[in-house]
């Protein structure tokens, strides 16, 4: 059931100091701490059990099939240069995917495309203006939008995936107040990432605890793996700026849902397994699907969903995902699983507990 507060941005604030803002990764991977919380209150007494990672096979549903996000982050922030001399700063926002080579581009000549990307200088951006990032990449200002939001054309000799791996630094959240290291290259990454899905500018974090072992673990324990593709984008740490939060216009991102995937879903559903997301992105993907009113299909397209209470379910029955932004579509997207008011009293648990939150903080298991 959901009341008026449910719809109002004010209700999802929540202190948060900012001593548990993880600014690094625990020092081993899948150590993070564990908060598990039922998505029935009947079952839930108390509120929620505390653990660690490694110990998730024990709170997962027998035969549940986990779907996780395969997509790798792309080293999508280049540092380059004006006519003048003056440093620019270019964030490529347009996943790898939808990067469409403009006719005449041969392996003899320089390819183009027409992106998306984030331009910061220290001097006013003009259309027409091009910046250059090493020897090989060139960007053209076509449109400048707001908030140093542009419209470009890239211009590469060779292969751009490899300019952006050599050059590129790791996108890391704006809440990360540092600079990127050699260490983010490999930790702000997933042990399942696949390097033909590169392309996103934020992790799917909730599958930065996995490890090798925990996923050899769960196998054991007969609980089912399975992968979608969403190419994550920046307006994942887009505010909600809406005071009714129903008026909010979601982002859009790019999903591939293969047909391994589809019919391993189709299984789960046809036995009664349960079916658990990794992460919102992942929950982003599976409902994004269902909501285009054709079944559990193959599928590669765009979703712009927008979760929160009152909106149901028809594919998620349980969740694995880290701990949100106070005000976010994401905390209002996992308070559509739980109930905001139980998943607030949850956070505030957590809080209490000293739990460490966002990218690479700690861990919450919904189960059904």
């Amino acid at each position: 059931m959901t009341n008026a507060a449910d719809f109002q941005l004010a209700s999802y604030t929540f202190p948060l100091p900012q001593t548990q803002i993880a600014q690094f990764p625990p020092e081993i991977r899948g150590t993070s701490r564990l908060m598990v919380m039922h998505r029935d209150p009947e079952r839930s007494r108390p509120l929620c059990e505390h653990s660690d990672f490694s110990q998730i096979c024990r709170f997962l549903p027998k035969g549940a099939l986990l779907v996780a996000n395969n997509s790798r982050v792309l080293q999508a922030r280049l540092f380059g240069q004006r006519k003048t001399g003056g440093k620019v700063e270019f964030l490529l926002l347009t996943p790898f995917p939808l990067l469409n080579k403009e006719p005449g581009s041969t392996a003899s000549a320089p390819s183009q495309a027409k992106a998306c990307g984030l331009l910061r200088s220290n001097a006013r951006l003009h259309p027409g203006e091009t910046y250059t990032f090493g020897n090989d990449l060139r960007i053209t200002i076509d449109q400048v939008e707001n908030f140093g939001r542009c419209q470009v054309t890239l211009t590469w000799f060779g292969d751009l995936a490899a300019i952006f791996a050599k050059q590129g630094h790791i996108p890391l959240p704006p809440y990360i107040r540092r600079a990127d290291s050699p260490m983010d290259a490999s930790r702000y990454q997933t042990v399942y990432a696949k390097r033909d899905k590169t392309g996103s500018v934020a992790a799917p974090t909730a599958g930065l605890h996995f490890t090798e072992a925990i996923r050899n673990e769960l196998e054991k324990s007969g609980i089912s793996w399975t992968e979608i593709t969403l190419y994550v984008g920046y307006g994942t740490f887009s505010p909600v700026r809406e005071d009714d939060i129903r008026r909010h216009q979601m982002h859009s991102e790019y999903v591939e849902i293969s047909e391994d995937t589809a019919q391993a879903l189709r299984k789960a559903k046809a036995e009664g397994r349960p079916i658990i997301a990794v992460g919102t992105t992942s929950v982003r993907a599976l409902e994004g699907m269902m909501a285009k009113g054709q079944g559990i299909m193959p599928f590669q397209g765009t979703t712009d969903i927008f979760l929160y209470p009152g909106k149901t379910f028809q594919l998620v029955d349980g969740l694995i995902t880290n701990f949100h932004l106070p005000g976010s579509s994401l905390l209002m997207l996992v308070s559509a699983l739980t109930g905001r008011e139980r998943l607030l009293a949850a956070y505030q648990e957590a809080i209490h507990q000293g739990y460490r939150f966002f990218s690479y903080g700690d861990c919450m298991l919904i189960v059904p």
